[in-house]
């Protein structure tokens, strides 16, 4: 069986952008929003400040100390960690994704916390393959509910951060960076 990857990945940049919103704001969390006005981008808050519903789904614990395909050395503080969040119904439809948060120059939305910082969080995504998806079957996605008894993610040997996008989800017909 393949080792369980993430669900949820992040570039350099994102992870840049989020240390310095922390440093503003406080710890964070994330949601991957459905749609309506703000479509479907990762929304930042501070932590708390959006609520969670029972059948929204964690697809991952950002470690807010990792740089590029770093390992951590030692458990992280509560701080340290940014939650992912998505909706049932999302995540029902996603749940074949690998989420890779990147950022981008332009405005966010008025209700994430990066929307002044003159970029925005972008969701990009790669297929996971039939090892990974096997994998991942064995393993129940911990809900709102869940987090609230106590359940937090299996933990993942595969790196959190990547340098760019292309390096979790590489362009068909182009080779990954190494």
């Amino acid at each position: 069986m393949a080792a369980v990857p993430r669900r949820v990945r992040a570039t350099a940049a994102a992870m840049d952008l989020l240390r310095r919103l922390r440093g503003r704001h406080g710890p964070l969390m994330l949601h991957q929003s459905g749609g309506c006005c703000d479509g479907s981008a990762p929304m930042c808050y501070p932590a708390g400040e959006f609520i969670i519903g029972d059948h929204d789904v964690l697809l991952g614990l950002l470690d807010l100390r990792l740089l590029v395909d770093e390992v951590p050395a030692s458990a992280p503080e509560p701080d340290d960690l940014a939650p992912v969040w998505i909706s049932g119904p999302q995540f029902a439809a996603w749940q074949h994704t690998q989420l890779v948060l990147d950022v981008v120059p332009g405005r966010g939305s008025g209700f994430s916390l990066e929307s002044p910082e003159g970029f925005r969080f972008l969701s990009r995504g790669r297929v996971f393959d039939d090892d990974e998806l096997v994998a991942l079957a064995a393993i129940e996605p911990v809900t709102g509910a869940g987090w609230e008894r106590g359940e937090r993610p299996a933990a993942s040997s595969e790196p959190q951060v990547v340098a760019e996008a292309a390096d979790a989800c590489p362009v068909p017909g182009t080779r990954p960076s190494v």
